[in-house]
C-alpha cells in the first residue's frame, strides 16, 4: 500500500515578508506531533525554489545558518513519518519540488490516496519516471500532465483522478494554493497574521506564530492566495467525512477543527464514558498525553480525584507510530514511569485515548501493579479499532489489531486489567459534537472511499 502516510503542513504567503521561513520553522515545531521521521521547508526565492529537507526533526534538521539561507516570501513546510511500506529515506522527505515545461512547482500532502498504485502504473507505462515512494509524486505529475493553460484547470483535471483523503499545499513562483479532499478526511485550517495568509493542518501552527485563525478550508475546496488576495474554487464536494481519530488521538488539544475544539471533544469523551460505565476508585489517571484530557472529563462526571499517576519522557515520540515492534516496545519502556507515591495502595481508573496493538497499555498497566496498584481499571476514549485505516492513519494490518481478533473480554485478560470499558461509537460522536459527518472506518470497516484493487 503506497503512498500513505499521516503528516503535518504548513504555508505563508507574503508580499513583502522575505524571511517567512521563520514562520515554517516556528509553526512546524507546533505540528511535530503528526511527522517525526523527517522534514522538509521550500521557498519561493524571487521565482527560484530552494529548499531543505532531511531525516529527523525540526530541531535537528534545521540550523539557524539553514533558516538564514531560506529567503523568501512564499514558502510550505512538512512533518512526516514513513509508513510500513516505504523506505525511511531522505529521498521521501516532503515537500517535492518539481520542474516542468510549465515551470516550477512545490507541494507537500497530509493523508493518502487509495488509488495510488494504480495511477502511478499507469504514469509509468506513459512515460513518467520517479524518484520517490509519495503519492504527492503522482499529483504533481498528473498536474504537469494536464498543464496547458490553466494551473487550477490541471489541478482540477489531476485531482479528479484521485480518490482518496489528501490535504495538498501547492507553492508557485506567485502564489499559495490549498486543496482539500472532497469528503474533508484531513483537517487544514485558514490564517492570518498582519497581511500575511497561512495555510495549515492545525490551528495550532497558526497561533504558535501569532497568526489569527479564519476558517477552515471546506471538503472540496481550493483556496488560492497572491498578490490580488485569496479567492477560492470548488471542486465536487461530496458528504463530509472528517476522521474522527483526529479528535482522539492525532491532533493536538488545542487545535480547533472544523467548528470543534479538540479539547472539549476528548473531555466530553471522558464523561460519557463515565456515564456508560459507572465504577467506583480512589483515583483517575490518564495515560500521557493523549488520554489526559479524557480521564480530567471522566473525573469530573464522576467525582472521583484527578491526579498525575504516569510520568511521560518528553523526549519520547509516539510509539503508535514507529514502524517496528521491537522499537515500539524500547519506547515504551522508557516513555513512561509511575508516580508511585500517587498509586500505590489505590484502586485507580486508567483512561486511554485508544488500544490499537495492545502494546503500550500492556506494559502501563504491569508497570501500575508493580508500583503497587490496587486494582487497575482500564477506560478507553474510543471504540475498538478492528480495521485498518488506507486514507491516511497508518495504522498497522487488521491481523496485528488486537480488537480484530480478540473480544474485549480477551483483551482484558491480555493486558491485565481488572476491567476494561471501550466508550461506545455513539458516545464518541456525542462527545465530537453530534453526526455531522465523519470517517469512522477503523472502528466499522465503512469507509466514505473504496479501496482500490491491489492496494
Amino acid at each position: 500500500m503506497g503512498g500513505l502516510f499521516l503528516s503535518g503542513i504548513i504555508g505563508v504567503f507574503s508580499k513583502d515578508n522575505q524571511k517567512v521561513s521563520n514562520y515554517i520553522y516556528y509553526g512546524l515545531y507546533a505540528l511535530q506531533h503528526r511527522g517525526q521521521a523527517s522534514t522538509g521547508i521550500s521557498i519561493n526565492n524571487n521565482g527560484f525554489i530552494d529548499y531543505e529537507k532531511n531525516l529527523g526533526l525540526v530541531g535537528d534538521v534545521f540550523t539557524s545558518d539553514v533558516i538564514n539561507r531560506l529567503i523568501g516570501n512564499i514558502a510550505i513546510g512538512q512533518v512526516r513519518y514513513a509508513s510500513y511500506s516505504e523506505k525511511k529515506s531522505k529521498v521521501n522527505a516532503e515537500p517535492l519540488v518539481v520542474g516542468y515545461k510549465n515551470g516550477a512547482l512545490s507541494i507537500c500532502m497530509d493523508g493518502a490516496l487509495a488509488n495510488y498504485k494504480e495511477l502511478r502504473e499507469m504514469l509509468e507505462e506513459n512515460g513518467h519516471l520517479f524518484q520517490t515512494d509519495l503519492a504527492v509524486e503522482v499529483i504533481a505529475s498528473l498536474i504537469a500532465k494536464y498543464h496547458k493553460d490553466s494551473l487550477i484547470d490541471a489541478i482540477k483535471k489531476a485531482l479528479n483522478e484521485v480518490k482518496g483523503s489528501f490535504s495538498l499545499i501547492i507553492m508557485t513562483k506567485d502564489s499559495l494554493i490549498s486543496v482539500r479532499d472532497s469528503h474533508g478526511i484531513r483537517p487544514l485550517s485558514i490564517g492570518k497574521i498582519g497581511d500575511d495568509f497561512i495555510f495549515s493542518s492545525e490551528t495550532c501552527a497558526i497561533e504558535c506564530i501569532g497568526g489569527e485563525f479564519i476558517r477552515d478550508c471546506d471538503p472540496g475546496e481550493i483556496v488560492i492566495v497572491d498578490n490580488k488576495g485569496l479567492r477560492s474554487e470548488m471542486l465536487l464536494s461530496e458528504k463530509k467525512a472528517l476522521c474522527i481519530f483526529e479528535l482522539v488521538y492525532l491532533a493536538r488539544p488545542d487545535s480547533y477543527i472544523d467548528n470543534r475544539y479538540v479539547y472539549s471533544s476528548r473531555f466530553n469523551a471522558g464523561e460519557i464514558l463515565y456515564a456508560e460505565c459507572p465504577t467506583k476508585a480512589d483515583i483517575v489517571i490518564g495515560a500521557p498525553d493523549s488520554g489526559t484530557v479524557a480521564a480530567i472529563g471522566y473525573s469530573k462526571k464522576s467525582k472521583i480525584p484527578y491526579t498525575e499517576g504516569i510520568i511521560k519522557n518528553r523526549y519520547i515520540g509516539r510509539t503508535f507510530i514507529e514502524p517496528t515492534q521491537d522499537i515500539r516496545e524500547e519506547g515504551v519502556r522508557i516513555k513512561l514511569n509511575p508516580l508511585t507515591s500517587n498509586i500505590k495502595d489505590k484502586d485507580l481508573i486508567l483512561v486511554d485515548d485508544s488500544i490499537v496493538r495492545g502494546t503500550t497499555i500492556k506494559r502501563t498497566v504491569e508497570m501500575l501493579r508493580n508500583a503497587g496498584a490496587k486494582s487497575v481499571h482500564v477506560r478507553i476514549a474510543s471504540p475498538p479499532v478492528k480495521y485498518s485505516c488506507f486514507l491516511g492513519v497508518d495504522t498497522p494490518n487488521e491481523e496485528n489489531l488486537i480488537a480484530n481478533y480478540l473480544t474485549i473480554e480477551e483483551i482484558r485478560k491480555a493486558i491485565n486489567a481488572d476491567s476494561l470499558y471501550f466508550i461506545s461509537l455513539r458516545g464518541l460522536v456525542e462527545a465530537a459534537g453530534g453526526n455531522n459527518g465523519f470517517c469512522t472506518g477503523c472502528f466499522t470497516g465503512e469507509y466514505p472511499i473504496e479501496r482500490s484493487k491491489g492496494e
